[in-house]
């Protein structure tokens, strides 16, 4: 029973291309589609020939483009050259594969470029995968490949024509030897020139198939696990006993495993040959696990330029099906950290706001109850002078002595007699004119009172003008003041300015209420003028 096909990377036809029937490619998709490939024998009968045909072409002159869609197959299973679509480079990716370095640059391929084409179809046909980025070894594929069909499938498809050989004679005699009985013998060569002659060194190290070596080896196909027995019947002779279905893989559909898969492939070959163009440089050579590492690192990107230093293409990296998934998944990495990140911005501005926002509330709150504060403190300092004058205006009352009488009557003036006092007292609060005309002196014979203070001494206290400051008086101003004193207090004011402000005349008139003066019973008035500069 043929092993399972190991899945290609590339895909068979691109849309708007279709597989030509009757074609090698036809049968080998066939195949695939149904998890069947060649075997070796197959595989040596169907090369053989080709290889004769191919020879004698390019004897005659002739370059071609040879694959498998220019293979016609036949019901017999032989393979003959369709030379029309020879001439043609091919689309479909798998036959692309196939085509030497550079046959792929167009104009066709000579002898040299055929025997990679042969090696290419014949990799194909065996393993089912294609030649590239991430190929096995044929041996890993294929157990039980004889190790000299390794050889030559390694010889075949170095990918330098500097060190590849042209012999197609010498590619048919050496596969010819390895299944003789599967083709007839083709016309005598010397196989040997597979491994060179006096123009070519073929240096297996330049091929494109992963190297042999210690850590290569081919794998022992490990021993088929017995199926669980379930007995669905009682014990006894005709007891019936059948295996127990095993759950379904998910191997097939689960893009985890592929990848992993895709990685164990490309890992297989250890040799750095892969340079990465960036930023005009060339960075490497990287092997494949070093490659990937970048591009899991995010140093390298889906569209950087990738160059295969020994198969000689030159693309961007998500133009390779080998690594195009890698740079994919490691981009939407990339793309969810960084949203992430976005996220964390997002909410960190957020909570920052809110804290900006709380503290200009504070802040305004701190205003607001500042400037509360400040007013009921103003308010405060009004009333109590209010209530201070008010209390002042309720005490003083105007005592006049009742003469001949000796009986006591209120004056109409709002002076009242308070005791047995000589003159009358005034409230506050009236204007300078006013306090005049309701101040009547009232004497008793033979007692006068104490002797009155003079115009000076009232003059030291209103002519100094500090009071002006705290108006704000501007200089230019010219303000006139007519206060009424009595008991050392200024029960009676008229403020005028020139040019007229009531506002400032109301507070100069505030400043001399507020005001010590000079002590005496009596009613004095005092004038003065501050003139403007």
């Amino acid at each position: 029973m043929p092993a399972q096909v190991q899945p290609a990377p590339l895909s068979p036809s691109p849309v708007g291309t279709s597989i030509p029937a009757g074609t090698l490619r036809a049968e080998m998709e066939s195949r695939r589609a149904t998890g069947r490939r060649f075997d070796v024998r197959e595989a040596v009968g169907l090369a053989v020939p080709l290889c004769t045909q191919l020879h004698q072409l390019h004897a005659q002159g002739r370059t071609l483009f040879v694959h498998p869609s220019c293979l016609g197959y036949g019901a017999d299973g032989a393979v003959q050259v369709i030379e029309e679509l020879a001439h043609t480079a091919p689309v479909l990716p798998r036959d692309l594969a196939c085509l030497a370095p550079e046959a792929r640059k167009g104009g066709g391929g000579d002898a040299r470029a055929s025997v990679f084409a042969v090696g290419a179809i014949l990799y194909e046909m065996l393993t089912g995968g294609s030649v590239g980025p991430g190929m096995r070894r044929p041996a890993e594929v294929v157990p039980d490949l004889p190790p000299a069909l390794e050889t030559v499938l390694g010889n075949s498809l170095v990918a330098d024509p500097s060190h590849r050989p042209a012999d197609l004679a010498a590619l048919a005699q050496a596969l010819h030897q390895l299944a003789a009985s599967a083709s007839e013998r083709p016309p005598g060569a010397d196989a040997s020139h597979l491994d060179g002659d006096g123009d070519v060194e073929v240096d297996v190290a330049l091929s494109t198939a992963p190297p042999t070596g210690p850590a290569h080896e081919p794998r022992v196909p490990s021993a088929p696990s017995m199926p669980r027995i379930q007995a669905v019947s009682g014990d006894g002779p005709f007891a019936v006993a059948i295996p127990v279905s095993q759950p379904a893989g998910l191997r097939g559909n689960d893009p985890t495993r592929k990848l992993a898969d895709l990685k164990a492939a490309l890992e297989s070959d250890p040799r750095p040959r892969y340079v990465v163009i960036k930023e005009g440089m060339d960075h490497g050579p990287f092997s494949a696990v070093e490659l990937l590492q970048q591009i899991a690192s995010g140093s390298f990107t889906g569209d950087h330029v990738l160059r295969d230093a020994i198969s000689g293409g030159e693309r961007a990296i998500q133009e390779y099906e080998e690594f195009a998934p890698f740079a994919e998944q490691a981009k939407l990495n990339r793309d969810i950290v960084q949203e992430k990140r976005a996220l964390d911005a997002v909410v960190s501005a957020e909570k920052q706001g809110a804290q900006y926002k709380a503290l200009i509330g504070m802040a305004l709150m701190g205003v607001i109850l500042a400037a509360g504060a400040g007013w009921w403190y103003r308010e405060r300092a009004h009333k109590e002078q209010e209530l201070a004058v008010r209390d002042a205006t309720d005490r003083v009352a105007i005592e006049v002595d009742a003469g001949l009488g000796g009986t006591k009557a209120a004056r109409a003036g709002g002076a009242r007699p308070r005791g047995g006092g000589s003159y009358p007292t005034l409230g506050g609060g009236l204007s300078c004119e006013a306090a005049q005309s309701r101040y009547v002196e009232e004497y008793k014979l033979g007692n006068n009172g104490p002797p009155d203070l003079t115009a000076g001494a009232y003059g030291n206290v209103l002519n100094r003008g500090t009071y002006l400051n705290a108006c704000n008086v501007p200089s230019s101003m010219e303000v006139s003041v007519c206060a009424a004193v009595q008991n050392g207090r200024a029960v009676g004011v008229t403020v005028t300015t020139r040019p007229s402000n009531p506002g400032i005349a109301s507070c100069v008139s505030r400043q001399i209420r507020g005001m010590s003066f000079p002590s005496h019973p009596r009613l004095d008035v005092a004038r003065t003028t501050f003139s403007a500069n």
